[in-house]
């Protein structure tokens, strides 16, 4: 018997970088032939070693920015193929989400389940998308910083007009209430860490990341994105509506889809208003479909009463689809 409830509305989400850890999709790809499928063609399709950086690591070469992103897609994109391969109808069919959205990177993996871009087309981007951000990361020192129990926009404007002084520092990521997260400049980051205590926040982290990921210091990567995207068809997109990150509204359809990514590469991930949005509208179960559990932390920090089914491996998948467990 199958173990899911598509009587209440749901939704599909996927997580962006951070998520990877050394290990992620191997339980998959031993037991499951979908899956195997799908990280044979992405190391085809990217000439990268993902199956050695998914399974082996190490960790260094993994949470590179170039690295991560493929990775990141592939591992998400696999775990879509055994719940299609599992459940009656496939994934979509049969738990029927009313939306489909992901953090950052995790855009490109919902356009992908909402039937928008095709696996290939994604994949490359997605690709092209970690080797830009890399360079333009190396090209510039940058950094993020975590700002904990800030909860409005405005002090976040705030922090950074205060701490840029003339360098680039901007609002990067609504995650969740009391977490905002500031990218720019090396030096104007740990002037913000330094200076958040005065704006009303409980403590700010300068983060480990390679670079100031969705402010203006990615402008070089967007211009090589736009490039690629031009050579890319979007489609209409299924029963599920797909968020953007940017602006926490709905895909219209592909001719905006250009213009929604590119502005997510420069412009602040709003996550929290996103999940929001489709709280708002009536979704009870969130099916956080790739590596790790961020979102499902997040979510909690968002509404403690939302249910999030993470499915990161092959134990998940079986129990959604009710498999028997084997002694």
């Amino acid at each position: 018997m199958q173990k899911y409830d598509n009587m209440s509305k749901t939704a599909f989400i996927f997580p962006g970088q951070g998520a990877q850890y050394v290990g992620m999709g191997k339980d998959l790809y031993d037991a499951l032939a979908a899956a195997r499928v799908v990280f044979d063609q992405a190391e085809e399709i990217t000439g990268l070693p993902i199956k050695q950086l998914c399974f082996d690591g190490p960790d260094a070469d993994l949470a590179r920015t170039d690295h991560a992103q493929p990775c990141i897609f592939t591992h998400s994109a696999a775990v879509l193929a055994t719940m299609d391969d599992l459940l009656d109808g496939g994934a979509v069919a049969a738990l029927k989400p009313a939306y489909m959205a992901g953090l950052s990177l995790g855009e490109y993996t919902a356009l992908y389940a909402a039937g928008m871009i095709s696996f290939a087309d994604a994949l490359t981007l997605v690709t092209k998308r970690g080797a830009a951000m890399q360079a333009a990361a190396e090209a510039r020192p940058s950094s993020m910083v975590a700002v904990m129990g800030l909860d409005d926009e405005a002090a976040a404007n705030n922090l950074c007009e205060a701490a840029a002084e003339g360098q680039i520092l901007t609002p990067a990521n609504f995650n969740c209430p009391g977490q905002i997260v500031l990218s720019g400049e090396t030096e104007a980051c740990q002037r913000a860490a330094d200076k958040a205590a005065d704006f009303g926040a409980r403590g700010a982290t300068v983060l480990n990341v390679a670079g100031a990921f969705h402010s203006e210091l990615m402008a070089p990567a967007a211009e090589q994105i736009g490039q690629a995207i031009e050579g890319v068809s979007f489609n209409d997109a299924g029963a599920a509506t797909v968020l953007a990150n940017v602006d926490a509204a709905a895909y219209s359809g592909p001719a905006d889809a250009k213009d929604k990514l590119l502005a997510q590469l420069t412009g602040a991930v709003r996550w929290q208003q996103c999940c929001e949005v489709m709280l708002a509208d009536g979704v009870e179960t969130f099916y956080e479909i790739g590596p790790g559990k961020i979102l499902s932390g997040l979510m909690r920090r968002i509404d403690r009463k939302a249910n999030v089914e993470r499915l990161n491996g092959k134990d998940g998948v079986e129990k959604l689809a009710g498999v028997p467990e084997q002694d």
